[in-house]
């Protein structure tokens, strides 16, 4: 009985693990986050914004409690491009299961403005990202972040 159950579960998680044709759109969704985060200067970011992320879209960077709505997202988007126009956002590898897919990415930019405290100088950052992304319904649904802002502060205040 045991090894009839231990079959069967280790067939539920091959098919959820292998099954790449039921998620491509899933994944070119998660790709076009990215090339969202790299039009931050686009005239047309908003409407982009809205054909990539569900209207009840959360991005969750801390334990507050607090998540940041599709709409605070895009006028963040909006900011960043004001302050960082160059700003990159490189998918380096993803890795999903079911409808989660987890992205190591690379972000890189030079401020024009005073940013995180730090006024330019026209140095650059180079840090690491980690984002996991819940797809629904081919939008994100939610997505859990972490960036290395403090690296990139060390960055661009470095001598």
């Amino acid at each position: 009985m045991n090894k009839v159950i231990g079959t069967l579960a280790a067939a539920a998680v091959a098919t959820t693990l292998a099954s790449p044709a039921a998620h491509a759109d899933d994944r070119t969704t998660v790709e076009a986050f990215y090339t969202l985060l790299n039009s931050t200067t686009a005239p047309d970011l908003a409407e982009r914004a809205l054909k990539v992320m569900a209207p009840t879209w959360e991005s969750i960077g801390d334990y507050s409690g607090a998540a940041k709505s599709r709409e605070q997202f895009i006028g963040q988007l909006g900011g960043f491009g004001k302050l960082i126009p160059n700003l990159s956002w490189e998918i380096q590898e993803i890795l999903h299961s079911g409808n989660k897919f987890v992205v190591r990415g690379r972000a890189k930019g030079t401020p024009v403005a005073a940013f995180m405290g730090v006024q330019p100088t026209g140095k650059s950052f180079d840090i690491m990202t980690i984002d996991i992304h819940t797809v629904e319904n081919g939008l994100l649904a939610k997505s859990h972040h972490v960036e290395d802002w403090a690296n990139a502060i060390r960055q661009l205040s470095a001598k």
